[in-house]
């Protein structure tokens, strides 16, 4: 039998700054998961306060938001990590993390006996935008993830940081076999496309769970890299988008198929040419994407 890991997207719409009842419903959602038979639940972006930020031209917004930061070590994770060791079924965890300064978009991915397995913080924050009140994270990291399935390479990525290639592929080149991605944005053909092209260059799986309507348009999404069957055939690498409603759907990974096909096929790391990308790595921006806002 094919090795399969099950990646539960709740799809849900927030109860606004009310973090009890986040939490609530969040761990109602991941007990529907478990039921459905995953092995990861992935919530939408910044689940504990709703993906709420404050109007960064109204300071007096900021100190009170703020205070809804906590601690990837604090009660709300703590919570999420008894309940993954309980329905023995890994979860990854959204929240504003308090952070020296200003606060950090974070997930935590909890592994299935309720231990931290990965922490990562939002790099593209949209700093345009209300996210200019974060601190943006500095890396991307990839762990090994026990599953059911036997272990596999777990990288995460946030929301915005989905629309630079870089992302997917710097946690490709850091060994990721699959990518979860929180998300809090309308999805439409265009982000979707994107989506499914990480998956594609990197051969790696993608899942990405959206706030339901009416917060977002839902649309939560996964897809397999594999593009072609045993035959050369084109194949669709969809493996679920959801509509627009509250719900767990459940997007079903093959690791076997994934690494078989990795094994053989010319995208991902195969035929790169590094040294001719030195230009990637220069700090310089020239006109016309020039942004006094942006940080680097």
């Amino acid at each position: 039998m094919s090795a399969i890991v099950n990646v539960a997207l709740l799809q849900m719409a927030a109860c606004g700054l009310d973090q009890a009842a986040n939490r609530s419903k969040g761990e109602a959602f991941c007990r529907q998961a478990k039921t459905m038979g995953a092995d990861i639940a992935l919530f939408p972006e910044m689940w504990n306060v709703g993906y709420y930020l404050p109007d960064p031209a109204k300071p007096d917004e900021r100190r009170p938001w703020q205070e809804h930061a906590v601690s990837r070590d604090g009660p709300l994770v703590r919570h999420f990590q008894a309940l993954a060791r309980e329905l023995e079924m890994a979860i990854a965890v959204t929240y504003l993390e308090k952070w020296d300064g200003a606060p950090r978009n974070a997930v935590s991915l909890i592994d299935r006996r309720g231990e931290l397995a990965l922490t990562y913080a939002k790099v593209h924050t949209c700093d345009w935008d209300h996210e200019a009140v974060l601190t943006p994270g500095d890396d991307f990291d990839v762990c090994t993830l026990d599953t059911a399935a036997g272990p596999v390479k777990v990288g995460a990525m946030i929301c915005f940081d989905r629309e630079f290639p870089e992302s997917a592929r710097i946690l490709m080149l850091k060994g990721a076999e699959l990518i979860l991605t929180p998300n809090a944005c309308e999805l439409e053909v265009h982000r979707l496309g994107q989506f499914r092209a990480r998956a594609d260059e990197n051969m790696v799986g993608v899942a990405m769970t959206n706030y339901a309507a009416p917060q977002e348009n839902g649309h939560s999404v996964a897809y397999s890299p594999v593009a072609f069957d045993a035959n050369g055939r084109s194949r669709d690498t969809l493996i679920v988008e959801a509509g627009e409603s509250e719900g767990v759907y459940l997007a079903a990974f093959d690791l076997d198929e994934i690494r078989a096909w990795r094994e053989k096929e010319a995208w991902g790391n195969a035929f790169r040419k590094p040294r001719c990308y030195d230009l990637l790595l220069s700090p310089n921006v020239e006109a016309p994407f020039v942004r006094p806002e942006a940080r680097r």
